[in-house]
């Protein structure tokens, strides 16, 4: 694949329409999209990650907008992603800023569950696996010496 920018990434350009969509919808999202999440999501759908388990459109805007509220830039890059049927699954990584966990970028890796309604093509499973305590808890400074020395107690590798 090209580095250009312009170079279409495999999620954006998936055969499955419905994988393309979300793809495209993460990865140019921007406040104003919020509004737009009934493109995306049934009525109905439900929404899990490692803070958040809820159901309904309503419930699911209330998780980005406090999400914007909290960090500067955030932004999802889709990786990679795979579908069979009505389901699929996504890798990304979401890049923001937050004073309180370090004044640089902050990138998280993690994958997404997604089914989608036979009928309406529309998302009716958001499921977000990560690791909170690679990913966050270790970049806080008091709880991060913590998460690093259980890290180096619990390894295989260590001598």
């Amino acid at each position: 694949m090209s580095s250009a920018s312009s170079a279409p990434r495999l999620p954006r350009a998936h055969p499955d329409v419905r994988v393309a969509r979300v793809a495209r919808f993460f990865e140019d999202l921007v406040p104003a999209d919020l509004d737009r999440l009934g493109e995306i999501y049934s009525a109905d759908a439900a929404f899990k990650d490692p803070f958040n388990e809820v159901r309904g459109l309503e419930a699911i805007r209330r998780i980005f907008v406090h999400m914007y509220a909290e960090l500067d830039g955030p932004r999802f890059v889709v990786t990679q992603a795979v579908a069979e049927g009505d389901m699929a699954f996504l890798t990304w990584t979401f890049h923001f800023r937050s004073p309180r966990l370090q004044p640089q970028d902050v990138v998280v890796r993690g994958a997404t569950q997604l089914a989608f309604d036979p009928h309406s093509g529309l998302v009716v499973l958001h499921r977000d696996y990560w690791d909170t305590g690679e990913e966050l808890y270790a970049r806080l400074p008091l709880l991060g010496a913590v998460m690093r020395w259980l890290r180096r107690r619990g390894s295989a590798t260590q001598a």
